[in-house]
């Protein structure tokens, strides 16, 4: 499609907005980074000389339906990540725009409630022969559990990290204990207990424009972490600048690590892009342990797709231009909604 072309596309950009009488505080870093995100894609797609607008997402979705059917736009760029501060609701409002039959970027409803779902996307993963650590699911903070320490608990259905920090990992049943208990009083629901990897932490994004393709690997630096702290990238690490964390975990893109490493990182990540349904982009976690072994630590069908986030690196390492990146997806959401 040429730039002459674009002028006669209309452009949507669908985003949730920050709410503080509806969102958790905890998540209102995250959450209001999506705003700043749909500004950096309106950007990127006016710059193309598409017709756009945005409509975010509040807390009435009918009001939404209402927009989204009124402005009638040949595509609509598809960012939201939750619901009234819900993101169990995310793969809902993909369904929405499924049954009102408008074309959107990013994956559809199925892959979004899957990989919510950690336990889940562990035993996709694994039934397709990737590799995953060792986890359970656990409902009752009471219930035994056979694994050895160390492990890491997290809520099962929370993204963007969202429960994760340092007293996750825990080294001994007390701490195992007040961990579950932690989960199950705030987020009431069950928790994912696993193997927790000691080791270095990557991921790689997977841009699927012809066919899936994984991105340069990027990597967690983890030297200036604190002493005390566990090496991992909870949501303080992800989402506060002036918290130590933050600081102290730098990404790497292109990640220096040797070419066999890079090479299977990337091919797993392409296999779990696969095996989950993903399309359009996705970012696959990973850990590698001391013994140069990947576990798949999350399939994100709807990553941060923010100019300084890892995806927009990985785009940016691999020579794209992010607002190239973007008029693909259009022309492959566009293609979809024609008639085989």
């Amino acid at each position: 499609m040429s730039a002459r072309g674009a002028k006669n596309v209309l452009v949507g950009i669908a985003f949730n907005a920050y709410d503080p009488l509806t969102a958790n505080k905890v998540e209102q870093a995250s959450e209001e980074s999506v705003e700043q995100t749909a500004k950096e894609v309106l950007n990127a797609v006016t710059e193309l000389g598409y017709s756009t607008f945005v409509i975010p997402l509040q807390k009435s979705f009918m009001h939404f339906s209402q927009r989204v059917k009124t402005l009638n736009a040949d595509v609509l760029i598809n960012l939201c990540e939750a619901f009234l501060g819900r993101p169990q609701l995310e793969a809902n409002v993909a369904a929405a725009l499924e049954l009102l039959a408008v074309p959107f970027t990013g994956n559809d409803s199925r892959t979004l409630a899957l990989c919510l779902n950690k336990f889940k996307t562990k035993a996709v993963l694994k039934s397709s022969g990737l590799p995953t650590a060792p986890a359970v699911l656990v409902e009752s903070p009471d219930r035994p559990i056979d694994l050895p320490f160390p492990l890491i608990v997290k809520p099962n259905t929370e993204d963007a990290s969202l429960g994760i920090g340092p007293e996750s990992v825990v080294g001994d049943e007390e701490g195992l204990r007040r961990q579950l208990a932690h989960i199950n009083d705030v987020f009431g629901q069950p928790a994912l207990v696993e193997a927790y990897i000691e080791g270095r932490e990557f991921n790689v994004a997977v841009f699927d424009a012809e066919k899936p393709e994984a991105l340069p690997v990027s990597e967690i630096d983890f030297t200036g972490m604190p002493a005390e702290q566990p090496n991992i990238c909870g949501y303080a690490a992800k989402w506060l600048p002036d918290d130590i964390l933050f600081q102290a975990t730098p990404p790497v893109c292109p990640a220096k690590i040797d070419d066999a490493v890079r090479e299977k990182l990337q091919d797993i990540a392409v296999k779990a892009f696969c095996a989950c349904s993903c399309r359009d982009y996705a970012r696959v976690d990973f850990r590698v342990d001391k013994k140069g072994r990947p576990f798949i630590l999350e399939v994100n069908p709807n990553p941060d797709i923010s100019l300084n986030a890892g995806y927009a690196r990985g785009l940016a390492a691999a020579g794209i231009e992010y607002k190239m990146f973007w008029k693909r997806l259009i022309d492959k959401a566009i293609n979809r909604s024609k008639p085989a």
